[in-house]
């Protein structure tokens, strides 16, 4: 079994790609946002915004009735934060095996190959 992670999981960032943008945003901005692209109960974005507070990812403050969640860390740091431990559990943490799987992807456009290879030779 793998150990648990601090990291995101895919649920957990989807709502971090929904609040990162606008800064703040209440659970049913939120739940409203998730809903307009699949199904999703409001009481499971409520739960995940708890977890994601517990994680340490958003900050939570009263806003009238409700609470407005902001982010307590950069998106980029997160990211970051994401890709390392990725590479480190795919790759045992060498970026140039990820480098050439992506270098390799078919789904890759001509122009995203060049791309990619200007980015490492930088």
């Amino acid at each position: 079994m793998r150990p648990k992670s601090d990291t995101l999981t895919g649920q957990e960032l989807e709502i971090m790609k929904v609040i990162w943008p606008c800064c703040q945003a209440t659970v049913r901005e939120v739940y409203d946002e998730l809903r307009s692209k699949r199904a999703v109960a409001y009481t499971t974005v409520q739960t995940m915004m708890n977890i994601l507070e517990t994680k340490g990812y958003l900050l939570k403050e009263p806003s009238g009735r409700a609470f407005r969640y902001r982010p307590a860390q950069p998106e980029r740091r997160v990211l970051t934060a994401m890709v390392r431990e990725f590479v480190d559990r795919v790759f045992d943490g060498a970026a140039r095996p990820l480098l050439v799987h992506l270098a390799a992807d078919t789904r890759l456009s001509k122009a995203e190959r060049a791309e990619l290879r200007r980015l490492v030779d930088g």
